[in-house]
């Protein structure tokens, strides 16, 4: 296994440089996802710090993806918002992140891992403990798409909150942005939670991959890249404002959600939208 090791001040930069060094370093594997034909996918062991991820620009305007999808996966993971979703006998979802971090079931008990983590941190700050698992060792070698994320690790240092992320497994071009971005929101409201400011973020992957079967599009994302200036390749958070407020909308939108959810997703969106909106 080759691996690579990513420190950058931002978030968009250091997830940058760890999709381009999969590229160019990683080896190739066959994945259980391919198709006839398709290209192995290219593969490393990353450990990507992002000493400032709430530092503008916090977004790259390269990721797979829109802005109103970003938002949407955020209150994905910090809300639920698509819990409703998880069926597998229906053939449907087995699971969301937001299910097994806030609502972890084993048997008839139910875990709420991130509100424990915040209890733990407020009972003994220099805690090594605090930590939120998602595998389910019982389930999860058996179905058809067991979970990437394994655990979150939380640390109070210098006053600050910081985030240990780990992976068994991410898609590094089409999904680790937006897991980043997603899961440095939610340390922004655990150390809210806690009563204190957020810091370092560090992810770590232990199969940091870019798929075969999109090679062609990496190709057009690397020559965006040296293309484009810095400024370029990067959008702020004020600047995705509006496009997260239509991102809200879309939510709001679905018929199905639970009203429960709607109302975070309403919330948000005034947040947004700031005051006299």
């Amino acid at each position: 296994m080759k691996s690579i090791h990513v420190v950058e001040d931002l978030l968009p930069l250091a997830w940058e440089r760890a999709v381009i060094a999969c590229w160019e370093q990683g080896e190739s594997f066959p994945t259980e996802y391919d198709r006839p034909g398709d290209p192995n996918s290219r593969d490393v062991t990353a450990l990507i710090h992002v000493k400032r991820p709430f530092d503008e620009p916090r977004i790259h305007r390269n990721f797979p993806g829109g802005l109103e999808d970003l938002e949407k996966y955020r209150s994905e993971v910090l809300y639920g918002v698509h819990d409703h979703w998880i069926d597998p006998a229906a053939g449907k979802w087995e699971y969301t992140y937001h299910e097994r971090l806030f609502e972890y079931r084993v048997g008839e008990r139910v875990f709420d891992q991130i509100d424990a983590v915040v209890r733990k941190l407020k009972a003994v700050p220099h805690t090594r403990r605090a930590q939120a698992v998602t595998w389910q060792v019982w389930n999860d070698l058996e179905i058809d798409d067991p979970a990437c994320l394994q655990r979150m690790w939380f640390r109070i240092s210098g006053g600050k909150l910081h985030l240990n992320v780990h992976f068994r497994s991410n898609d590094a071009f089409k999904a680790a942005f937006m897991n980043i971005y997603a899961f440095t929101e939610l340390q922004r409201e655990v150390a809210a939670k806690v009563g204190v400011e957020p810091g370092e973020y560090i992810h770590l992957a232990d199969s940091f991959h870019i798929y075969g079967s999109y090679f062609d599009e990496f190709e057009g994302f690397l020559a965006s890249v040296r293309s484009r200036s810095f400024e370029e390749r990067v959008y702020t958070e004020a600047f995705a404002r509006e496009i997260f407020v239509e991102g809200c909308d879309m939510l709001l939108a679905e018929p199905d959600m639970p009203e429960s959810k709607k109302q975070l997703v309403r919330r948000r969106r005034e947040v947004l939208l700031g005051p006299g909106a």
